[in-house]
Formats: C-alpha cells, sequence, structure tokens
C-alpha cells in the first residue's frame, strides 16, 4: 500500500533542525566527542592568529567566531544531522508505505581497514567487520526494498510476515520510481529499524493508526493529496 503525503506532512516527518535522536546519533562514542574537542581547540588557536593578524580593531567580530570554534564539540551534532536532513527534504514527492517483511538475515560486512605492526616489525592489515540485520519487505504490487542496518539487541523478533512501514520519496508525483525510503517501523513489535533516525517518530506512528483505521477512499484531504491507494507497479532506482 502506498499513500501519497502532502509536502507539510512531509516535512512533520522530517524537520530540518536536528530532533534529540538524531543529534545522539552524531554525538556519537567517546572518541567522536574528543575529535570534536580537538577541532574546537585547533579552531580557537585559529582565531587566536586572525586576531594577532586583525589586530584590536575587530575584538567583537573575534570573540563571536572565538565562542562559536569553542563550542564546536556542542553544536557539531546539530549541524551535521540539519545537514542531512536538508539532504533529505530535496525530494519533491513522498508518500507512507507498507508491505510485508519476506525475508530476514544477518551478514557480517567489511567496513573498514587498518594498518598495523604485529609483534615481529610486520605490516598488518585488519579488517573491521560488523555483523547487519538485513530486512526486505514487498507490497501486493510487487515493490521491493531491502534495509541494511547494524545489528541491536532491539531487532530481536523481527520476521517474515509481520507488516513494515516506511516514508518513501521520489522525484515524480506519481511515486512511480522510488529514489529514497526512511527508517522502518514494524508496528506489531512497536519497533523501528534504522541506522539513522530520519522520521519524527512520534509523528509516523500517528499517520499509521490513522492509516489503519480508515479506508482508503476516505483520506482526509489535509493530510493526503489523492484520496486513494496508489497501486501501480513500481520501481526502485
Amino acid at each position: 500500500m502506498l499513500v501519497p503525503i502532502t509536502r507539510q506532512k512531509f516535512e512533520q516527518l522530517i524537520p530540518i533542525i536536528a530532533t534529540g535522536p538524531q543529534y545522539a546519533y552524531f554525538w556519537g562514542n567517546y572518541q567522536d566527542f574528543l575529535k570534536r574537542l580537538l577541532i574546537s581547540v585547533i579552531a580557537v588557536v585559529g582565531v587566536l592568529l586572525l586576531k594577532l593578524f586583525l589586530g584590536s580593531g575587530f575584538d567583537g567580530l573575534v570573540l563571536i567566531l572565538g565562542i562559536i570554534a569553542a563550542l564546536y564539540w556542542l553544536w557539531g551534532p546539530v549541524y551535521w544531522a540539519t545537514k542531512r536532513n536538508l539532504e533529505i527534504r530535496q525530494y519533491q514527492y513522498s508518500g507512507f508505505w507498507r508491505g510485508r517483511v519476506v525475508d530476514v538475515y544477518v551478514t557480517e560486512d567489511l567496513i573498514g581497514t587498518e594498518e598495523t605492526v604485529n609483534n615481529r616489525g610486520e605490516l598488518v592489515i585488519v579488517e573491521n567487520r560488523e555483523r547487519r540485520l538485513n530486512v526486505e519487505v514487498e507490497d501486493e504490487t510487487g515493490f521491493a526494498t531491502q534495509l541494511q542496518v547494524p545489528l541491536r539487541r532491539t531487532h530481536k523478533g523481527i520476521a517474515v510476515g509481520q507488516v513494515a512501514e516506511m516514508l518513501v520519496m521520489s522525484y515524480q508525483p506519481d511515486l512511480e520510481r522510488i529514489v529514497k525510503t526512511s527508517d522502518m517501523y514494524i508496528p506489531i513489535l512497536n519497533r523501528w529499524v534504522s541506522d539513522y533516525p530520519y522520521l519524527q517518530r512520534e509523528t509516523f506512528t500517528q499517520v499509521s493508526r490513522k492509516l489503519s483505521k480508515v479506508e482508503a477512499d476516505d483520506y482526509p484531504e489535509d493530510d493526503y493529496p489523492e484520496d486513494r491507494v496508489v497501486k501501480t507497479k513500481r520501481r526502485r532506482r
């Protein structure tokens, strides 16, 4: 099932400014924090050097730049999350999509390599691998998509046959070609499958419950620009 949604509803689901979960995603771990802190220190040094070059006539500007630089470790996650949100908001058309899980499996994927030296002084390449959950979803029209995310304990219980819901995006008004999908929601488990949390999850679950209670021809026009479910065959670019 695919239900087109208005631009207004789409922007409610994916806001510009970083949400709490998005901020937490880019906050990262202790090493990520140390990297941002190091950037802040380097930036502050750069601002001090700029002050020496400009002289005392630009103390106000230098102070503002210094504060911004010193707090990069704090506002950096907001910037990166907002940048990612803007990238996905470039898609002009979107819809609420519902299908069923047709396959669930775990893979171990290479995410990077590191060069190190062993006890004998030999150069050794170490592969960094991560266990990932792969969920394939298909609807009644035959349209299928796959989501791959790092494996988490919260993924326990996801099984073939369960209903799965997403937001899908396209450059075409009829959503005939899907170019992007959001994080996945499994209603029966009230559980999310995602790497980056694109959606305002409370708003999305409200839409999910609303569409579950009404017939296809009864969608309110203020939220859904067409009073029908799109049933044409769709393709994923």
